[in-house]
């Protein structure tokens, strides 16, 4: 998954063939479809483990940690180690989300509605115990692009500055949704 997502990500969904992905994996044809099932079925692979991760991690954050600021922290360290670390899966899920079939695409989308709503409810929770202002949805999705798209501009190779890549965007999120 691995190579095919960094080969997916430098030169498209499409202008990747089988004959490319056996070459880089070093599997023949028959090799290759023994441990996928179709080209398709392992774009949406690339595009769900990291999410399912990313889903797991957070659940795990917000059940451990109970006050906001420890939690948008905690979700920040999360993402941005995703962003950096899986950038790759990060750039085809998000580029590559059209070539998914209907049915695909819309389990892709229903695990990004997912991630949103744990933001959502944590912002609930923290506004709910006074510790956050009311945080609207539009809201919710502006910060969250601000994690998501970053992909656009950290790039791989970043592993050092995650945790202050993390601290800036949990500063920048506290900074935003404070009590006044």
């Amino acid at each position: 998954m691995k190579t095919a997502a960094d080969l997916f990500a430098r030169k498209g969904y499409g202008g990747v063939g089988t004959a490319e992905l056996c070459a880089a994996t070093g599997y023949g044809k028959g090799a290759l479809y023994h441990h996928i099932r179709s080209k398709e079925d392992l774009l949406l692979d690339i595009m769900t483990v990291y999410l399912r991760e990313l889903l797991a991690d957070a659940e795990a954050i917000l059940a451990r940690e109970a006050e906001a600021e420890a939690r948008i922290q905690g979700l920040s360290l999360s993402l941005m180690r995703a962003v950096v670390q899986d950038n790759a899966q990060m750039t085809v899920c998000f580029r590559e989300v059209h070539a998914l079939s209907p049915d695909h695409r819309r389990g892709v989308l229903r695990l990004h509605g997912d991630y949103f709503r744990l933001w959502e409810r944590m912002m609930n929770e923290a506004r709910d115990a006074g510790q956050l202002r009311s945080v609207d949805a539009d809201e919710i999705k502006g910060l969250l692009g601000m994690y998501f798209y970053s992909f656009l501009w950290i790039g791989p190779g970043r592993e050092g500055d995650i945790e202050a890549l993390a601290a800036k965007f949990s500063d920048l999120v506290l900074g935003a949704c404070r009590r006044d």
